[in-house]
């Protein structure tokens, strides 16, 4: 009697009739939200859990957490420093390379790990209903880990090419807060093109690397501004990267003087971390049904 008295009902009918939703539904963006914020043991586990894999099979371990950034110093200190002489009107060249190549490879490992977050991690996504954004999130908390192993490298490199330790070094604390925010959004924003399109994650690599020559990680943005028109210099005072590469070398170094940065610098790295922390989540939230899924 009863499948006779379902029978012409449409799909749509037979779900209100019984009471039954979508599997996966995407849920509203505040619920969503709590749903992220009741899983922050596990992005935090699953962070720390990639980060011990990452280097289970490389014999020396985790001191390539460290190796690797200062290898990418001495390479490219050894082009730009000494080959191309970059290093002109620039004191204490070796800290300033230092940090910006450390800084610099915090956004880039976050945004090439979340470009893959999604199309990586597709067995996990089918297999457990979770808030997807715990894999993008957990990428950019992945690499915040390494940066804060490789930070005390860099505070050695730092004092010994003779820069003093100040109070000046706790502004690295709401620097790293503004640029992981930043970091988190863009891999969002990412994860879910990539997710789609799964080529990006091999375009990535070159937009990356074009966008660190643009970024100041090897010279100075005060020293080309005597030479480029002041459109061309607004843009690049407007570059996030740039901006939080001085926030890190004004917070380590006392030969980068408060003269020598852009101006509204705070404001404009808080503006940066807003909107790509904001845009970057409601656009990933936007399609948390898509992921998974064909």
């Amino acid at each position: 009697m009863t499948e006779r008295a379902d029978e012409g009902l449409a799909p749509a009918e037979l779900a209100a009739k019984y009471g039954l939703t979508l599997s996966g539904r995407r849920p509203s963006l505040p619920r969503y939200t709590a749903e992220l914020w009741a899983r922050r043991h596990f992005i935090l586990a699953f962070a720390t859990a990639r980060l011990t894999a990452n280097y289970s099979s490389a014999r020396l371990g985790q001191i390539w957490q460290v190796m690797t950034p200062l290898l990418n110093a001495a390479v490219y200190y050894l082009v730009f420093g000494l080959l191309l002489e970059q290093n002109r009107g620039i004191p204490n060249y070796i800290a300033y390379l230092c940090t910006g190549i450390f800084t610099f490879q915090f956004t880039q490992s976050a945004v090439l790990a979340g470009t893959r977050s999604i199309s990586g991690n597709l067995g996990l996504i089918r297999a457990l209903h979770f808030p997807r954004a715990c894999l993008p999130v957990s990428m950019t908390i992945l690499q915040l880990q390494e940066l804060l192993v490789s930070m005390s490298v860099l505070g050695a490199i730092i004092l010994l090419t003779g820069e003093p330790l100040t109070f000046k070094w706790l502004l690295v604390i709401p620097t790293l807060f503004l640029q992981t925010v930043f970091n988190a959004g863009l891999a969002m924003l990412l994860a879910r093109w990539g997710a789609k399109t799964t080529d990006l994650a091999q375009l990535m690599p070159f937009i990356i690397r074009t966008w660190m020559y643009m970024s100041g990680v090897f010279w100075s943005v005060q020293s080309l501004s005597a030479h480029i028109p002041a459109s061309i210099r607004t843009l690049l005072y407007l570059n996030p990267a740039l901006i939080f590469n001085e926030l890190m070398r004004y917070a380590l170094m006392a030969s980068v003087p408060a003269s020598s940065l852009s101006p509204h610098i705070w404001a404009t790295a808080l503006g940066w971390a807003i909107v790509a922390g904001g845009v970057g989540y409601v656009h990933f939230w936007r399609a948390e049904e898509e992921y998974g899924r064909g």
